[in-house]
């Protein structure tokens, strides 16, 4: 029995060979594969010697030889063929390919990128998967050992037909990772999103609905990253919800927390450190924060964690926790504690599903804003801090958005209204008496003056608005009339 080898990755390389060797298969290789098993003193035996045809053009064609493809294409009853040609079988087939993106992601130049571009490794592996009734497709250091297990108890229908289809994802996630490169442009005619499942998930956002977690091949996520330090398994919801805190807590260098509850902020502070930025945010509604996810952008000492002991949570995010905390946290065995590596930073692709399609557009990441006073009174320095502050929030409420804040701490979120005067009402009524010296943002601009008015009724001091509708000047009249300052950014952040 004939095994070829030539891959790329070559972890595990050498005791899957000689485990191999040990199954009585003899060795062919290419290249550097061939170097690394003779260095290790493993008999192997070069391509070229095998086809009696040495590599050219530079290597670019040494495994592109009928010997090579028919003795991975041809099927059990074509063995009488196979050896009327003077051919062998080749029944173990071990590629991995050139590591064209990461090639790419290291800023190579484009001559460089064409020569990672593999051309034999995914024709042999094609031609192997599809006759995996015959050869064992293999791609993937990891399944080096069920590979030898399988090879000993003999390879099932099953197993075969795991490892092709495995091949065959590899070649597609190839070729979409160079058609991506050729293209040159965020939304080139085709688009390709090479999904890599990390895990099942127990349901969707209903235990009816089934659901997944998957990667982006070539992406990074902080998420997806994280190290989860104890409880239950992350849930479709905990996803969306840790998300939501962890994109908003990574728009503060302060000390920060905010709680989550359905994707949108309930509790957002600042503080002198993790434990008064929880105790604010705790108190700024401490009903909706109950099974709600908390985040922070510090790491979470132990009298935090004492503190945050007094409510049912579901999962607590932050960049690390101290011995004390997670001894203390470790009294919650339900409770999800996820060591997140690095904030939520920089662009990428944000899409949503349609049936039958999807839409795409650059994530909102960037605030580009220009702030300009538009009333007769400018805002004091702390009015500034907290329109700032405000600002930072309402990007991440669901529109229509409403953000009441003061002293770094939100009072009352309006969220997701279908008329912007009902989102202000919710947040002013719930910031209540708070509501007096406080600021007011808003993720979109007032179609008319009711919005001002309605705050300068509970107290609010300053507002900050994208501007931009065709009544702007009706509002900054009720402004000034009231005594508030006014801020347009030029920016709107609608969250649908």
């Amino acid at each position: 029995m004939k095994a070829l080898l030539s891959v790329s990755d070559k972890r595990g390389l050498v005791d899957f060979a000689r485990g191999l060797l040990e199954l009585g298969f003899g060795l062919l290789a290419t290249g550097g594969t061939y170097r690394a098993l003779k260095e290790a003193g493993l008999p192997v035996t070069y391509i070229s010697d095998f086809t009696g045809f040495p590599e050219v053009l530079e290597g670019r064609v040494k495994t592109l030889h009928p010997k090579v493809h028919a003795g991975l294409l041809a099927r059990p009853d074509q063995e009488e063929e196979l050896k009327a040609l003077g051919f062998e079988r080749i029944a173990l087939l071990v590629v991995n390919l050139y590591p064209f993106r990461e090639t790419v992601a290291r800023g190579a130049s484009f001559e460089e990128a064409l020569e990672q571009i593999d051309i034999g490794g995914p024709a042999m592996l094609r031609a192997a998967a599809k006759n995996h009734r015959a050869v064992l497709p293999v791609c993937d250091p990891e399944d080096y050992p069920a590979v030898l297990k399988a090879l000993r108890e003999g390879p099932t229908p099953e197993f075969r037909r795991a490892l092709a289809r495995k091949a065959f994802a590899h070649t597609a996630a190839y070729d979409a990772a160079i058609a991506e490169w050729l293209a040159g442009e965020k939304f080139p005619e085709e688009k390709f999103f090479v999904l890599k499942r990390v895990s099942p998930l127990r349901y969707g956002e209903n235990p009816h609905q089934e659901a997944a977690l998957y990667r982006v091949e070539g992406e990074e996520g902080p998420l997806l990253q994280a190290q989860v330090l104890q409880g239950k398994a992350m849930s479709f919801n905990n996803y969306l919800d840790a998300e939501a805190a962890w994109n908003l807590v990574s728009e503060f260098e302060a000390p920060a927390c905010v709680a989550v509850k359905h994707q949108n902020p309930c509790g957002v502070a600042l503080g002198e450190g993790p434990l008064e930025a929880y105790q604010r945010a705790y108190a700024a509604d401490p009903v909706s924060i109950f099974g709600g996810i908390v985040a922070f952008n510090q790491e979470v000492d132990g009298a935090t964690a004492r503190a945050m002991g007094e409510v049912f949570l579901e999962v607590v995010l932050a960049p690390g926790f101290s011995e004390e905390a997670l001894a203390v946290f470790s009294r919650k065995k339900n409770l999800r504690l996820l060591k997140v590596p690095s904030l939520a930073q920089g662009p990428y692709l944000d899409l949503r599903r349609l049936r039958g399609g999807v839409l795409l557009q650059d994530a909102d990441t960037e605030d580009p804003m220009a702030p300009k006073v538009v009333t007769a009174r400018a805002p004091s320095e702390a009015e500034w801090q907290d329109l700032l502050f405000a600002w930072k929030v309402v990007k991440h409420v669901r529109s229509n958005a409403i953000v009441v804040a003061k002293g770094g701490v939100t009072l009352g979120i309006g969220v997701g209204q279908t008329n912007r005067l009902q989102a202000a009402r919710h947040a002013l009524e719930a910031a209540g008496e708070g509501a007096k010296g406080a600021v007011l943002a808003s993720d979109a601009f007032f179609p008319f003056d009711d919005v001002v008015r309605l705050a300068g009724q509970y107290g609010v001091s300053a507002i900050i608005q994208p501007g931009g509708s065709v009544r702007d000047e009706d509002s900054i009249r009720a402004a000034d009339e009231l005594g508030i300052a006014m801020v347009f950014t030029g920016v709107r952040h609608f969250k649908h």
